[in-house]
Order: structure tokens, then C-alpha cells, then sequence
């Protein structure tokens, strides 16, 4: 991949580009661990082999036609109890981002806790796994994949920004913009805007304050979205109930 020049104060500094890995995020980890990473330490590939998504899924991207990339931040100011404050800001500045690409279209929006979708359709994912040192935190790794100009897919739920707008795109350019657009949201979280973050992050929220079916327990139920607690929980109202939930406990349909 060509340079990147992103217009920051340190975000995408310092540059790892490699032509192939297993994870930019197990890469990014490895820098962490060897002292060899500034914060603001970018890590990007032309083709990832084992990137990982949520729930232990496997992330698949075409070779040299996405953004796959890990940022490494070290967020020491964020209490380990915030840390879902640091997923709603990357979740909202990725999104911020493919709102220049896309126009301010109604169907942009973040699927809990952090897929970016169009529609609905996935147009890519981000992965954060954070280093605890005591009650705060001490590193993070923030994984990103974006899918760009690849138009085939093996999953029908997947879509590209190629597929939606018949361009292509130039990878370099992109990812120097996604960074500028991450750094103002970190930057925003820094400054201690937990509110605000919250708030602009429900107002993007996939199927906020929507009836739609969901899978709990084996078994299909009509709810509404009404927001995210601070520990990152869906909170689900349904038959005259409000419920809270993690990742695994509860499945769109």
C-alpha cells in the first residue's frame, strides 16, 4: 500500500505496513509486547490471512481490495469500567468516516456493539481488545476491517463501498482520512465527552427504537432497541419488560 498521510496530532505516525499477515491486531500485540510501538501506532496489510471479528468469527477480505489495519492507542486516562466508551467513539468515528463516502444516508449505521452496515448488509467490523494495567487502561489494540473494493462475497449480508456506489477506490487515501476521523472521536473521549458519545452513538444505532424479531434463549421475541448501558449491554424492551444483554446472549433475525 502506498504512504499514508493522515492530517493528525499522532495517529498513523508511525506506519507498519506489511504486504501480508496472519492479524494486524496479533501484530499490533507483538509490537506492544517488543516496546517497539508509539501511541498512535498504525499496523496495515494488503492481506490478512486469520483476522478475527466478534464473537471468535473469522474475518475474510480480498487481497488488496479492503482496509484491514489495528491502531494502537494507550488510553491511560479511561477507567477499565469506560472501556465501552472507547468502542461507541471507534464505532462512531468509522462511521462519521463512511458517511463522507456514502452522503448521510439513514440506512449508515452501527450494528451493536460495532459493525458498520448499510442497510442490511455488513460493511465491516472492528475488533478492540484492551490491556488492563490495575483499573485502567493501558493499551489499546484497535482492529479494523472495511470492506472497499471487493464486489463478490461468499456471506449475502456482506456489501462493499465498491458494491454500493460503483467506484473504486484509492486504499491510501481512505485509510489516512479513517484515521483523522478515529483520532477526532479519541480525542472527543479524551477530553471526557462520555455523553456525548453515548448519545450520538444511539442516534446511529441499527434498529434504535425499532420493533424487530430477536433470538433469546432458543426462542423468538418482538423488542425494541432503547439503548446501551455503560458496560456495553443491549437494553431490549419487550412484552412490557426492559432487559439488558451481552454479545452472546442475544441474536438478530
Amino acid at each position: 500500500m502506498e504512504a499514508l498521510f493522515p492530517q493528525t496530532l499522532f495517529t498513523g505516525h508511525q506506519v507498519v505496513s506489511l504486504p501480508e499477515c496472519a492479524s494486524t491486531n496479533t501484530e499490533a500485540q507483538d509490537l506492544i509486547y517488543r516496546n517497539r510501538a508509539t501511541d498512535g501506532c498504525v499496523v496495515i496489510t494488503d492481506k490478512q490471512t486469520a483476522g478475527r471479528g466478534q464473537r471468535g468469527n473469522h474475518w475474510e477480505a480480498a487481497p488488496g481490495e479492503n482496509l484491514t489495519l489495528s491502531v494502537i492507542w494507550r488510553p491511560t486516562f479511561l477507567p477499565a469500567p469506560d472501556q465501552f466508551s472507547l468502542s461507541q467513539a471507534v464505532a462512531l468515528a468509522v462511521h462519521d468516516w463512511a458517511g463522507t463516502l456514502l452522503g448521510p444516508d439513514p440506512v449508515l449505521r452501527v450494528k451493536w456493539p460495532n459493525d458498520i452496515f448499510f442497510g442490511d448488509k455488513k460493511l465491516g467490523g472492528i475488533l478492540i481488545e484492551n490491556t488492563l494495567s490495575g483499573t485502567m487502561i493501558q493499551h489499546s489494540i484497535v482492529g479494523i476491517g472495511m470492506n472497499i473494493n471487493q464486489r463478490e462475497f461468499q456471506v449475502p449480508t456482506a456489501t462493499s463501498f465498491a458494491a454500493l456506489t460503483g467506484r473504486a477506490y484509492a486504499l491510501a487515501t481512505l485509510a489516512s482520512r479513517l484515521l483523522e476521523h478515529l483520532e477526532r472521536r479519541y480525542l472527543q473521549l479524551r477530553a471526557g465527552r462520555l455523553a456525548a458519545i453515548r448519545s450520538d452513538y444511539c442516534q446511529v444505532l441499527y434498529r434504535y427504537q425499532q420493533p424487530h424479531l430477536y433470538e433469546i434463549d432458543g426462542r423468538q421475541i418482538t423488542g425494541e432497541i432503547v439503548g446501551v448501558d455503560e458496560a456495553g449491554r443491549l437494553i431490549l424492551a419487550a412484552s412490557g419488560q426492559v432487559r439488558f444483554f451481552d454479545l452472546k446472549q442475544i441474536r438478530y433475525i
